[in-house]
C-alpha cells in the first residue's frame, strides 16, 4: 500500500493510523508538518506533555488529533486506545535529549527515555499484526574512541543520556516484535512550521558569525550531523516498507549525514556558505572547556551505508544542508 498519494481518494477507504509520540519537539513538528499534508492518506495523531495542549499547534492542525501523555505513568494511553483503536505505526520521538539534563535527573531520564510503558501498551493491544514501532535513539550510545561506528559495534556510552538510550534499545529488542531503531546524530535544519522558542545550533552559529564577534568551537569532537528532512524522509520510507511488506522487521540503523565533522568544521562550513571570514571560527580543544556538566564522547561519527542501502536514499551533505537551512534568512 502507498501511503502518500498524488490525487484525492474515496473517503470510504480505510485510513492507516499513525501516532507520533513527542509531537511538539523539533523532529516531531517537522514530521507533523509533512504527514499532515493532503497527500498523506492517513489518520494522524500526536502526543504532548504540556498542560494544556500547545494552542498554536492545535489551531494550525485542526484535523490532527492531540492527546496528553505522561510517559512515566502511562496516563493518557487509555484515552488514545478509546479514540484511535490500534495504531498502525507509532513513531517515538519523545525523550529528555539534553545530556546535561539527564545527568542532573537520571531517574527522570530513564523513565522517559526507556519506552517501557509504550511497549507494554502496544503488546497489550493484542493486535494480530503488531503496530510498527519507529524509535529514535542516538549516536551517543557509542564510546567515541574510533571513527565511523557501525551498527554491529559495541555500545559503551560515557554519559547518562547514552546509557538510557542503550537501555531503551535493549528493552525494545527483548520485548517487541516489529521495530526500527534509528541511532541519530545531531539533527539540524530550519525552524519547524511552528518555530521553537530556543535558538537552534546552526542558526546560533550563523548569528555569532554574522555579528563579526566570532566564537570558540571544539576541533576534537566529531559527529555526522543529519539534515532534518532526511530524517523525515527515512521515517516515511520505513513506513512504506511496513505497509508494503506487513512482515515483522527488526531494524537497527545509524542515521547521520555523509560528513564527519568537528564543531569547528561545522562553523567553518557555515562561514563559507554565508560568506563570513572563517577566521571568526576560533579552533580550541574540548579539554580547555570549564566543567560542562557531562562527559562528551570525542568521536561518534557513524557509518551510514546500511540505512542508505536499506532505504535506497541519499543523505544531504552538510554544506548543502546549511545552504538550504539558512537560505531564507
Amino acid at each position: 500500500m502507498l501511503l502518500w498519494r498524488q490525487a484525492p481518494m474515496a473517503e470510504s477507504r480505510e485510513k492507516k493510523v499513525i501516532l507520533l509520540v513527542g509531537g511538539s519537539g523539533y523532529l516531531g513538528l517537522h514530521l507533523l508538518e509533512d504527514l499532515a499534508s493532503p497527500t498523506c492518506d492517513c489518520t494522524l495523531a500526536y502526543t504532548y506533555n504540556s498542560h494544556p495542549a500547545p494552542a498554536e499547534l492545535v489551531d494550525k492542525l485542526p484535523n490532527v488529533l492531540a492527546f496528553h501523555l505522561d510517559l512515566r505513568s502511562g496516563e493518557g494511553l487509555q484515552e488514545i486506545s478509546k479514540s484511535l483503536g490500534t495504531p498502525d505505526v507509532l513513531i517515538n520521538c519523545a525523550a529528555i535529549s539534553v545530556p546535561r539534563a539527564c545527568e542532573q535527573e537520571p531517574e527522570a531520564a530513564k523513565a522517559i527515555n526507556v519506552p517501557t510503558v509504550l511497549v507494554q501498551w502496544l503488546n497489550d493491544l493484542g493486535a494480530a499484526q503488531p503496530p510498527f514501532l519507529i524509535h529514535l535513539s542516538t549516536d551517543q550510545v557509542y564510546k567515541g574512541d574510533k571513527s565511523f561506528y557501525e551498527e554491529k559495534d559495541e555500545t559503551k556510552p560515557v554519559n547518562t543520556y547514552g546509557e538510557t538510550k542503550v537501555m531503551a534499545e535493549k528493552y525494545i529488542q527483548s520485548n517487541y516484535d516489529h521495530y526500527a531503531i534509528l541511532r541519530s546524530s545531531i539533527i539540524y535544519g530550519p525552524q519547524p512550521f511552528i518555530p521553537l522558542p530556543k535558538t537552534l545550533p546552526l542558526q546560533w552559529i550563523d548569528g555569532v558569525l554574522s555579528s563579526g564577534s566570532g566564537a570558540d568551537f571544539f576541533e576534537d569532537e566529531y559527529r555526522c550531523p543529519v539534515y532534518v528532512k532526511d530524517v523525515v524522509q527515512a521515517i516515511k520510507l520505513l513506513m512504506e516498507k511496513h505497509f508494503c511488506g506487513m512482515r515483522p522487521m527488526y531494524l537497527l540503523l545509524n542515521i547521520g549525514g555523509p560528513d564527519r565533522l568537528s564543531r569547528a568544521a561545522m562553523a567553518e562550513t557555515v562561514a563559507q556558505v554565508r560568506g563570513y571570514d572563517t577566521k571568526l571560527v576560533r579552533r580550541v580543544s574540548s579539554q580547555t572547556a570549564v566543567n560542562r556538566g557531562v562527559v562528551s564522547p570525542p568521536d561518534i561519527s557513524m557509518d551510514v551505508s546500511k540505512i542508505v542501502a536499506e532505504l535506497n536514499m541519499k543523505m544531504t551533505d552538510f554544506a548543502t544542508g546549511v545552504a538550504m537551512t539558512l537560505s531564507s534568512k
